[in-house]
Formats: structure tokens, C-alpha cells, sequence
């Protein structure tokens, strides 16, 4: 089954994450978020699978230049339109293979998930 994996092409850890499916010969496809965009129905077809806790890159610093009434403020709505302004905010790589969705790269996690449905 084909392999979404969603991010940044710039992020070490989207390039890690692309590099090992690469290495485990999985099929797949990236979608840039800076060249291709993150439409409300993405983000909200995330939120189905993450929580918007989970879902936000706050260690990034798109997260750490919004001002502070705005980070404690923040409700999903709001949070919507930030990501799609601003795709540095969602956590990344999400890979999406189907009814799988995997949040942030972890090999051993990914390994089980994605090896075991090859």
C-alpha cells in the first residue's frame, strides 16, 4: 500500500523518516507542506487521528515567535488556521498509509507498524 508521508522538506527528521522508507523499499509519496499546501480538510482529517496537543510543533520556532496570549489562547478552530498559515506548526513527519497514521518518526515504532503490513 502506498505511503503519504506529510512534512517539510527541510526537516531532518522528514529526511530521516523519507530515507528509511526508502531504505525498507516502501512505496511512497511526499507531500511538501510549504509547496503543496496544508488544506483545512487535511488538518482536520489529522485531528481525527491526533490530538491537537500532540499535532502541534511547539518546539519550533513558528511556535515560540506566536505571542504568548495567542499560545495560551489558542482553541482548534484557531489552531486550523494557524497550520494552514503557518505548516511549521504541525509535528512532523506524519506518514498515512491507509487507515494507519503515525505521528512523528520513531523507527522501531514505524518498523512495527509499516513492516508488518508490507
Amino acid at each position: 500500500m502506498m505511503i503519504t508521508l506529510f512534512g517539510i522538506s527541510n526537516c531532518d527528521t522528514v529526511r530521516k523518516a523519507r530515507r528509511w522508507l526508502d531504505q525498507q523499499g516502501l512505496d511512497h509519496c511526499f507531500h511538501d507542506y510549504r509547496k503543496k499546501g496544508c488544506e483545512q480538510e487535511l488538518i482536520q482529517k489529522m485531528l481525527r487521528h491526533f490530538n491537537l496537543d500532540d499535532l502541534i510543533n511547539r518546539r519550533g520556532t513558528t511556535w515560540r515567535s506566536l505571542p504568548k496570549t495567542i499560545r495560551e489562547s489558542m482553541d482548534e478552530k484557531a489552531a486550523i488556521a494557524l497550520m494552514r498559515e503557518n505548516p511549521a506548526l504541525i509535528k512532523r513527519p506524519i506518514a498515512q498509509s491507509g487507515r494507519l497514521w503515525l505521528l512523528g518518526f520513531n523507527e522501531a515504532h514505524w518498523r512495527s507498524a509499516l513492516l508488518t503490513k508490507k
